[in-house]
Formats: structure tokens, C-alpha cells, sequence
């Protein structure tokens, strides 16, 4: 997996007062810059032809779409990009490291910071090529647009682990889709104060459901705002994770492809993509930090929400050997 970046991302203004702004990606500078092709023809696999236009129309005007999210004069252009690196990275299993994110954007609204939804948009093509993907949502906050736009289809397997309550609110784990797609949601809703050991307990107990989907391609909306110093979330994930996510799935998957999303400490947030992307890579861990440990009472709050959505799940899925955490030492038994 090899980074996707183009200095065009840099081009869609926010102000510097905003949490998502060009400097997110600075950090990362210097790196090379690939050739990207505009998705505009891909858009509408995804969102109305209206609200294609509101966001053209804004970003002429560099007005505001919602109270939290911004547009220039650049931004249209900047985004159908962004979503181009996504398709692109579906194509050759590399990170797409664009702004602006994706994954809270509806088929007829943006939200969140969110114009376009790459990840759909890319995985819309997918299937029109015949494709099963399996969309992994590692981001802090829910991946509400991604999980509306599938939220009906057994082609898309669609799992978010995400802080709730928190922003955009809803993902409870009773969300598990609707007609052809009931049981192809799921959402691991983490309390806040989750470490380490929560996280890894979840996905390594939930990453069978991925497997028995077979999937043809995994997606991964690589947020990484659950990081423990993000200042937007509670929850308190350190690098070392983000390196075991992509360990894991590299270990399972042959086709992996992501594209970025939250994470907003600059110090950190390069941290956690090169360690995501080593353990994708099977190259050893360049970040390090002391994992973290949840507490008892936090701990018991995820016991039960994962109890509820094992039987939410059972009827769609085998899960089976599920061990809960161990409250005196407050660690999970995995």
C-alpha cells in the first residue's frame, strides 16, 4: 500500500480556525504527487443531481453548506479529486490521502466537513463491476452517510466502530439495515474512555462476520480521530492499534484500499496513517505508544452494548466464543 496524494487537496479552504483545514495534510509534507483524474462522472452513483450542483454552486460563492462545513473556490474541484484518489486506490490497493473527507456526506446533503462520499462513490463503481466489498469505518465518529447509502443492499458489508454518543449521533448496535440488507450494518457503538483492549476485543471478535461475507474487495474509511490525543473525541486509542487493525486485515484480505477521513492532532495524525499502512504492508511497527486500558465501568458499558448486538447479529451470522473482559484486571480475554 503506497500513498495517493495531490497538492489539489490542499486547495479546498476551510479557514484556519476550522479542525479540518489544509494543514492536516501538510503535515505530511514533503510528499510526491501522483496524476489524479476528476470522478464527476461518478457522482451521481452516490448523490442527486441537485445537491451535485448546491455544492458547485457554494463553492463559486465559497459559502458554507452546513454550519460545520465549509466550501472555496476550489472545493468542488478539490473533492471530485478526492473521490478520483479513492477510485484510484480501489484500483491499486493504496491510501488516498485527500481532503475533503467523505464519509458523513448523504446522497442529497453534506454534513460533518463532508462533501462527497468517496468511499461510496468508489464502492458504487465496485459493484457495478461485479464486486463484494467490505467497508470498514476505523473513524471516531460514525460513518453516517456510508451507512445510509448502503443501509439496503447485501453487496456491501458495512462496519463502523465509533465513540457514542458522539457526533453525528445514532449507529446504535440495533442499526443493522433494512430489506436485502438486513444484517450488513453493523455498529460497534464504544463508549467513551475505550482503549486498546476494546478496540482490538471488538474487532477481533467481529472481524469473523467479514469473513464469512467473503468479500472481493475491503474498503477502510481511515479515520483516526479515536486516537487517545484527538481533541474532538474521548476515546483513547494509541498508534500501536492502528498498526494491528491493518496487520489483521492484511492477514485475512488480499485486496485492501483506504482513503482518509478524520483525525485531527497534526502531531499524531501522520503517526497513525504510516502505522496503519505499515501493518498493511507486514513491515514492522515505526510508531510506538503503551497501550491503553479501559476502565472497569467502561468496560462493563461495552460488555453489554456487545451482548445486545451478538443477538441483533446471530440471526444473520455465526458468532460464536465471544469472552468478556475480565473486571478485576481489567483487561479483555480475547
Amino acid at each position: 500500500m503506497k500513498i495517493i496524494y495531490n497538492k489539489i487537496f490542499l486547495e479546498h479552504f476551510t479557514g484556519s480556525g476550522h479542525p479540518e483545514n489544509r494543514k492536516r495534510l501538510e503535515a505530511f509534507e514533503p510528499l510526491p504527487e501522483k496524476s489524479i483524474e476528476s470522478a464527476e462522472q461518478y457522482l451521481e452513483l452516490v448523490h442527486t443531481k441537485l445537491y451535485i450542483e448546491q455544492v458547485k454552486q457554494a463553492s463559486l460563492e465559497s459559502r458554507m453548506i452546513d454550519p460545520d462545513t465549509a466550501t472555496s473556490l476550489n472545493s468542488f474541484k478539490a473533492a471530485i479529486c478526492a473521490a478520483g484518489a479513492t477510485i484510484s486506490a480501489s484500483q491499486s490497493n493504496d491510501f488516498a490521502l485527500v481532503r475533503p473527507p467523505g464519509h458523513h456526506a448523504h446522497s442529497s446533503y453534506g454534513s460533518g466537513f463532508c462533501l462527497f462520499n468517496n468511499i461510496a462513490i468508489a464502492t458504487k463503481k465496485l459493484i457495478k463491476e461485479g464486486k463484494r466489498i467490505f467497508i470498514l469505518d476505523i473513524d471516531g465518529h460514525l460513518g453516517d452517510g456510508t451507512l445510509e447509502v448502503f443501509y439496503d443492499t447485501d453487496q456491501v458489508l458495512f462496519w463502523s466502530l465509533h465513540q457514542y454518543p458522539a457526533f453525528p449521533g445514532g449507529g446504535f448496535v440495533d442499526e443493522i439495515g433494512v430489506g436485502k440488507g438486513k444484517g450488513y450494518s453493523i455498529n460497534v457503538p464504544l463508549p467513551a474512555g475505550s482503549g486498546d483492549d476494546i478496540y482490538m476485543h471488538a474487532i477481533t471478535n467481529f472481524m469473523t462476520v467479514a469473513e464469512q461475507f467473503k468479500p472481493d474487495i475491503v474498503a477502510v474509511s481511515a479515520g483516526f480521530d479515536a486516537h487517545q490525543y484527538d481533541p474532538l473525541l474521548q476515546l483513547r486509542l494509541t498508534l500501536n492499534t492502528y498498526y494491528n487493525v491493518g496487520h489483521l486485515l492484511q492477514s485475512k484480505f488480499k485486496n485492501i484500499f483506504a482513503v482518509l477521513e478524520g483525525g485531527y492532532n497534526l502531531e499524531y495524525l501522520p503517526k497513525c496513517v504510516y502505522n496503519f499502512i505499515a501493518g498493511i504492508n507486514n513491515q514492522s511497527m515505526p510508531f510506538m505508544e503503551k497501550d491503553t486500558i479501559s476502565e472497569n465501568d467502561v468496560v462493563r458499558e461495552y460488555e453489554k452494548r456487545t451482548k445486545s448486538l451478538i443477538k441483533y447479529l446471530s440471526p444473520y451470522w455465526k458468532l460464536q466464543g465471544y469472552n468478556f473482559p475480565n473486571k478485576k484486571e481489567q483487561q479483555l480475554s480475547l
